[in-house]
């Protein structure tokens, strides 16, 4: 699988996968057009999903390194 489009910021993702949401759930498009948008939004929820699990990964790190502080014998 390939990696995520992270030029777009998590913001800019989400509001836009909001967008390709609204666009599926009123209907109206045809087959083809949403097919592209259902993929647009795979796209875009992978973008999300990356900028989330990194931004989990550096608050494990920063409450890890803050509970480390606190420990006898560790600088």
């Amino acid at each position: 699988m390939s990696e995520p489009d992270t030029a777009l910021g998590y913001e800019q993702a989400r509001d836009e996968l909001i967008e390709v949401v609204r666009k599926l759930e009123a209907g109206g498009t045809s087959l083809e057009d949403s097919l592209a948008l259902w993929e647009r939004g795979e796209e875009l929820a992978k973008v999300c999903r990356h900028w989330l699990e990194g931004a989990r990964a550096r608050l494990d790190s920063a409450l890890a390194a803050r509970d480390g502080e606190g420990e006898p014998g560790r600088e």
